[in-house]
């Protein structure tokens, strides 16, 4: 545990989940933010580009200059895309005490499928047997003292926090694991694409990945480390909808192993106790079914629900967060937490904000 300040720098301010993290850190009270890199905001203050933030930082956006880094940070958030990412960690790690990265440069361990869904992404081999990666509640002591953390995927949290107790705690075989997710407009960041333009993204349903999508593949390729053969496939469609926060996966299980409710239900209440930022939940317990991503707005909540169909013989699994406070910067926070051994929700108290 330290009981100084912690100098953080985040690189790619100007994005969506670059705001949440400045909002976030301001609220921390161990953290102190020193520095804001980007490229085309570069002289812009945070302000100009997060509406909510209209406190007075003392800091503006600056073009990224790793020695000034090294010497104003003790950790480095990168919230900037993939190429970016791989490039900047190697430069920084061990010129700062970590590098946390919120793209996908490092989440796939398997050279074989980081090429095939991030082909344009080149990064090093020695820097991919460093990069400790997973939700914070599986990977535990692992971060402790980690000079370079890749964050999972907003999707991939809610899947892999979802399925872990299937695989790490009753041990079941997933003979199939099929994925149906649907996410807010934040989940495409900042970027103009006719297809994300009101008129068309309003009251909608768009399937953009239906055909397969990578955080499926970053699932499979952890769990299949954390316990080899239990897995056999991930396969996955997205869904774009009509909210701006949050998403909702539904995985349905396919087994041969036996299983009922009440097994489950229990398995996922003992695998996640003490774990406060995953809340297991009965789908009828609130006035609303849950999970439900407006239940867990602004907060670093993920809820789980498992059930058995027993007439379609299968486990269906629900996992529910919002995507720039779970889903990014609130795990962003969460992992600093545990890589310096404070107390995990240090932070990152906040209750849901709902409506939303």
């Amino acid at each position: 545990m330290t009981d100084q300040t912690i100098r953080v720098g985040v690189i790619g301010a100007s994005g969506l989940a670059g705001g949440e993290l400045i909002r976030l850190i301001l609220g921390h009270p161990d953290l102190t933010l020193t520095y804001l890199g980007g490229s085309s905001s570069a002289g812009r203050r945070p302000s100009e580009l997060h509406p909510g933030l209209r406190q007075d930082l003392g800091l503006v956006i600056e073009a990224v200059d790793v020695d000034a880094i090294a010497r104003r940070c003790d950790v480095v958030l990168l919230s900037t895309p993939a190429p970016v990412s791989a490039e900047l960690a190697e430069r920084l790690v061990d010129r700062v005490q970590a590098v946390v990265d919120l793209s996908g440069a490092f989440r796939i361990r398997s050279s074989e499928l980081h090429d095939k869904w991030y082909p344009k992404v080149k990064r090093s081999p020695e820097l991919v047997d460093r990069a400790v990666y997973g939700v914070p509640e599986l990977i535990g002591d692992e971060l402790v003292g980690a000079s370079l953390i890749s964050l999972p995927g907003c999707y991939a949290t809610a899947i892999t926090l979802g399925l872990a107790p299937l695989v790490l705690s009753l041990g079941l075989n997933l003979d199939r694991v099929i994925v149906d997710g649907k996410s807010g407009s934040s989940g495409g960041g900042v970027h103009l694409r006719t297809a994300d333009l009101h008129p068309y993204r309003a009251g909608a349903i768009a399937p953009y990945a239906p055909g397969g999508h990578r955080h499926g593949a970053e699932v499979a390729d952890f769990l299949s480390r954390r316990k080899p053969g239990t897995i056999r496939s991930v396969s996955m469609s997205a869904h774009g909808v009509a909210i701006v926060r949050g998403l909702l996966v539904t995985c349905y299980v396919l087994t041969e192993d036996e299983v009922d409710h009440r097994t489950l239900s229990r398995a996922y209440l003992r695998f996640y106790k003490g774990h406060k930022f995953v809340r297991v939940r009965r789908p009828d317990e609130t006035l609303i079914p849950v999970p439900d991503p407006q239940a867990t707005h602004g907060s670093n909540y993920c809820d789980v629900t498992a059930v058995h169909d027993v007439d379609g013989d299968r486990i269906v699994v629900l996992a529910a967060l919002d995507n720039l406070v779970k889903g990014a910067a609130g795990q962003a926070l969460q992992v600093i937490n545990k890589r310096y051994e404070l107390p995990e929700d240090t932070g990152l108290t906040m209750q849901p904000v709902m409506p939303a």
